[in-house]
């Protein structure tokens, strides 16, 4: 009987041990994810400051230069879509997102639902990074967020028309 408890305490001190080291590795997780997404914003605002820099050139007898489409890797900036760009220009989250609205069949998403089409848990902290994502989708015209919360596919064509303007009288 006494050797089964010391295994029963040994057990209990490694179990401990290795709660510890997951609590410790945790914290360094939330650090880590925190400091990747300060990045992720401060590239972002260079990027708007840089653009907003830029000077409108005027029109002079210059032969276009063809635009290179790489694909993204992960963390890198969400860029504007614009005509003809495809969703291969996204980093590897934002191209699931997109897929996951365009999947719900015109039937809005919310944060939570994409974290569960994500494999991600429900929790507050991972749906705050799934909604900021999609919300960023919003700006750059790749998503839209006609009500509050809900992200819906953006038509092919252009931006939709704003809620409660005129019907095409169907």
């Amino acid at each position: 009987m006494g050797l089964l408890e010391e295994r029963e305490t040994a057990a209990r001190v490694r179990v401990e041990e290795l709660r510890a080291e997951v609590d410790r590795v945790l914290a360094l997780l939330r650090d880590a994810e925190v400091l990747l997404e300060r990045r992720v914003v401060a590239v972002e605002e260079l990027a708007e400051a840089l653009d907003a820099r830029v000077p409108v050139e005027q029109a002079v007898d210059v032969e276009p230069v063809p635009i290179v489409v790489k694909p993204a890797r992960s963390g890198s900036v969400v860029p504007h879509r614009r005509a003809g760009t495809a969703v291969a220009v996204l980093a590897p989250d934002y191209r699931r997102i997109v897929a996951l609205v365009d999947e719900g069949g015109g039937v809005g998403l919310r944060a939570k639902d994409l974290a569960r089409g994500l494999g991600l848990e429900p929790v507050p902290a991972k749906l705050e990074g799934v909604r900021s994502k999609a919300k960023r989708l919003v700006t750059r015209g790749w998503l839209a967020e006609e009500v509050p919360g809900v992200f819906t596919p953006r038509p092919a064509d252009g931006p939709r028309p704003p809620r409660g303007g005129p019907s095409d009288g169907s």
